[in-house]
Formats: C-alpha cells, sequence, structure tokens
C-alpha cells in the first residue's frame, strides 16, 4: 500500500509534487528510518535543506547563503566569528560564504573599531530587498514540512530540538566526524 505524499508547498496539492511519483521510503524492500537521533536528524535535515532549496529555486541562492541573509536581518554588524557559530559552520566556510555574498552585493563588511582583526557585517539595501522577497517563500516550505503535525505538536517538536541544541551545546562543533584531509585511503593503497 503506497503512503501518502505531502507537499512541502502549501499551495501545490501533493498530486503535483515533483517526488509524488517517487515510491514510499519505507516498504516491504526498504528497511525503515532507524530511530535513532542521527538517522532521524540526518533525514530531517535533508528534508530541510530541499524544502528551502526550492524555496530558492530561481533567486540564485543557496540555502547557507540565505541563512546568512536571515541571521544579518536580525543582527546587523555581527562579526564573521559570531556568524560561523551562530550558522554552526567553521570561520573559513563562513568566510567563504561572506566573499560570495560581497561579490553579489548583498552584504558590506567593515572592520570592527574596537578589534581590528574582526570583520563586522551587514546587508547592503540589495541585500535587504532580496530577504524580504525571499523570506515569505522559505518560511511556507519550512511551514510545509511541518504541516504533517498538528499546531500543538509542531511546537513541541521545535521546543523539544531547541531543548535538545542548548543541552548538547558542547557537542556542536563545525566539522565534527569529518574525515581529515589526505585520510581516505586511494585504491591503490589497498594492494
Amino acid at each position: 500500500m503506497p503512503s501518502p505524499v505531502v507537499s512541502l508547498d502549501p499551495r501545490r496539492p501533493a498530486s503535483q509534487h515533483p517526488n509524488a511519483s517517487l515510491p514510499p521510503l519505507v516498504g516491504r524492500d526498504v528497511p525503515p528510518v532507524r530511530r535513532v537521533p542521527m538517522a532521524l536528524a540526518r533525514r530531517f535535515f535533508q528534508i530541510c535543506t530541499t524544502a528551502t532549496a526550492e524555496a530558492l529555486t530561481g533567486r540564485g541562492l543557496t540555502p547557507l547563503q540565505y541563512a546568512v541573509l536571515a541571521y544579518l536581518i536580525g543582527e546587523p554588524d555581527i562579526d564573521q566569528s559570531g556568524l560561523a557559530a551562530r550558522l554552526g559552520i567553521d570561520r573559513n566556510t563562513t568566510s567563504v560564504l561572506v566573499d560570495e555574498l560581497e561579490a553579489k552585493g548583498l552584504l558590506t563588511r567593515r572592520v570592527n573599531g574596537a578589534d581590528r582583526r574582526a570583520r563586522l557585517l551587514r546587508l547592503t539595501a540589495r541585500g535587504q530587498k532580496l530577504h524580504t522577497r525571499v523570506q515569505p517563500l522559505t518560511f511556507a516550505g519550512q511551514q510545509g514540512i511541518l504541516s504533517v503535525l498538528a499546531s500543538d505538536e509542531r511546537e513541541i517538536l521545535l521546543d523539544l530540538l531547541v531543548r535538545l541544541i542548548e543541552g548538547n551545546r558542547i557537542l556542536a562543533r563545525p566539522g565534527s566526524g569529518r574525515r581529515k584531509r589526505g585520510s581516505r585511503q586511494s585504491p591503490s593503497d589497498k594492494t
């Protein structure tokens, strides 16, 4: 028996969703998603990223670039290190994102007068306008994900996720679990 398909876009019927013709994730030949935090979090992350990417289609932004705009709308003049911490990514990746968005004319950075090594970030008028245009689309995509839950369940889920993240803050380290550079064994090394 096929599982129901839920549309990520509340304005689009589930039958018109791009994944409507795909087989269900759980079937006789496919094991169910494991009920462990890592497996569930990974799948939830994929779903959230896809919903955001779909909302941003044709806007010239990746989900992570949009996240930078969203943080800067709420916290103008945050420094790059603070932005990296909020995004949960390393400072090098943050620098690359800032370079890309600055090249697109969406943000500016200036030297912090209190700490000459730090760069303060702020959206340009163009960046603010773009955020204003795409924010309702990304919000609708995220709400579409939650639409399979009752209203009170949505709030409970979000409250529990915040509590888990805050309670395990010490484990939130960018790049954790990645292989170190050069650690991947090449096929020729296996002999």
